[in-house]
């Protein structure tokens, strides 16, 4: 009788280590695991979009796959609803505004939401809280390093 060897094969719950890339069309890195590094983590906690966890689904270990999202695949697509006025007094004076930075704003339920500066007067601060990936087309590349469960 031969020896089966089986083959391992990450699942809907699996327990896994992967090196990733996610990257722009044009290939400017948007964020990596670091040379020499894997990230864990286990599928459907939430740290990777539905998605691309779905890609994930039945590949064998050693495997890279590489996927390219649109945007509504992937971050979303703008919505208009969620730019918001604020009065600049909202801030605090000693706060260093400029267009393009990221902030974190809590909502009322305690939850930390990224707000993007779009534009600032001396009495106004135009907050996009649309995903900063909004209307990006993205590719995620992932090796599947380690398969536990």
């Amino acid at each position: 009788m031969a020896n089966s060897c089986s083959i391992l094969v990450v699942k809907e719950q699996s327990d896994i280590e992967i090196k990733f890339q996610l990257t722009f069309l044009d290939g400017t890195m948007i964020e990596e695991t670091l040379k020499g590094e894997v990230l864990r983590f286990s599928l459907g906690d939430g740290t990777f979009l539905p998605k691309l966890e779905e890609m994930l689904i039945g590949l064998e270990l050693g495997t890279t796959a590489k996927l390219t999202l649109s945007a509504e695949r992937a971050f979303g697509v703008s919505d208009p609803d969620n730019v918001h006025t604020m009065e600049r007094t909202s801030f605090s004076e000693e706060m260093d505004l400029k267009e393009g930075f990221v902030l974190g704003f809590h909502t009322p339920a305690g939850e930390e939401v990224p707000g993007t500066i779009k534009s600032i007067n001396e009495t106004q601060v135009v907050v996009d809280f649309n995903h900063p990936l909004a209307d990006q087309t993205i590719v995620f590349t992932a090796t599947i390093v380690a398969i536990y469960s």
